[in-house]
C-alpha cells in the first residue's frame, strides 16, 4: 500500500514516499523539480512507475528537507538523506539519484559507503560543468523574475527530444499556470547548490556496482558528464539512450526495467 510520511531532521521535516513490501530496498532522489513541488501526498502517483519492484523491492523516494539554510550544498544534502534514512531503518539500500539527485547519490556512496548496496545515476554529473551552470544559472534569473512560464518552457526544451516537444510544446504554457509556487526560495536553495557541486576528488573511493545511465542528447549536464563519472568509478557501467536527453527517464521506455534487471543481478 503506498505511504505518504514525513521524518524529522533536526528541527525541520522531510517528506517521503514508499511503496512495495520487499525485503530490499530502492532509495531514490529526484531532481531540481524537488523544489517547485515536494513529493508530498503522492505516493500513489509516484508509484505507478516502479510496480515491477514491488514484490522483491520497499521502494522510497524522498524530498529535500523543508527548512534548507542559506549556503546549504549537495553535501549537506546527502548527510541529512543518510540521517533520514537512518531515522527510518534504512541501513542499506540501492539508490538511484536522477540528475541533482544524483548529485546527491555521488556523495551519499563517498560518504556513507556502507549505506549503498548498487548505485545508479541518471542524467548526472559529477561537477556544475558549463552546461550545467548555463541552464541553472538561466533559471535562477527566470525564477527571481518570478517568470514560471519562461522557467517551465526552458526547462522542458532542454529535457526532452524533439520528437516529444513536438507533440507535447503547446501545452507547456498552460501547465505553468497552475503549477506556479507561492515561493522560489526553496528551488533556488537547490538551485544555486548545483552551481557549487564538484564531487569529482571523492568518485575514485566509489566501490560499489554502478549503473551511469545517459543520453547523448543532454542539453542540461552536457554529454561528457557521464563518461567522466564512468571514467572516474571504478567497474562502473554506462548506458547511453541515442537520441534522447535529460528527460529520458519519462522517454525511455525500457529505463525502469533496465534499473530493476542491474539491482537485480
Amino acid at each position: 500500500m503506498p505511504k505518504n510520511g514525513c521524518v524529522a531532521i533536526g528541527n525541520t521535516e522531510m517528506y517521503y514516499v514508499s511503496f512495495g513490501d520487499g525485503r530490499r530496498n530502492l532509495v531514490v532522489l529526484p531532481g531540481l523539480s524537488d523544489g517547485l513541488a515536494t513529493v508530498k501526498g503522492k505516493a500513489i502517483l509516484l508509484s505507478r512507475p516502479y510496480k515491477k519492484f514491488f514484490q522483491n523491492y520497499t521502494v522510497y523516494m524522498f524530498s529535500r528537507k523543508n527548512d534548507m539554510p542559506d549556503g546549504y550544498s549537495i553535501r549537506d544534502m546527502a548527510s541529512d538523506q543518510a540521517l533520514a534514512m537512518k531515522t527510518l531503518k534504512i541501513d542499506k539500500a540501492c539508490l538511484l539519484g536522477v540528475s541533482q539527485g544524483g548529485m546527491i547519490s555521488q556523495y551519499i556512496a563517498i560518504d556513507h559507503p556502507q549505506m549503498v548496496e548498487k548505485l545508479i545515476l541518471a542524467v548526472t554529473a559529477p561537477y556544475a560543468n558549463d552546461v550545467a551552470k548555463d541552464a541553472v544559472s538561466s533559471w535562477i534569473d527566470m525564477a527571481e523574475r518570478g517568470d514560471h512560464t519562461a522557467l517551465l518552457v526552458d526547462t522542458a526544451e532542454r529535457m526532452y527530444s524533439e520528437d516529444y516537444l513536438r507533440k507535447n510544446r503547446r501545452y507547456f504554457p498552460l501547465i505553468a499556470k497552475f503549477t506556479k509556487p507561492s515561493s522560489y526560495d526553496r528551488f533556488l536553495k537547490n538551485a544555486n547548490a548545483i552551481l557549487g557541486f564538484d564531487s569529482r576528488e571523492g568518485l575514485s573511493s566509489i566501490s560499489c556496482p554502478t549503473l551511469i545511465i545517459a543520453g547523448d542528447d543532454d542539453k542540461t549536464v552536457g554529454n561528457e558528464a557521464p563518461h567522466e563519472m564512468n571514467e572516474a568509478i571504478a567497474g562502473s557501467e554506462l548506458y547511453v539512450y541515442k537520441g534522447l536527453g535529460h528527460g529520458l527517464f519519462e522517454e525511455a521506455k525500457d529505463f525502469y526495467d533496465r534499473i530493476l534487471g542491474f539491482c537485480n543481478r
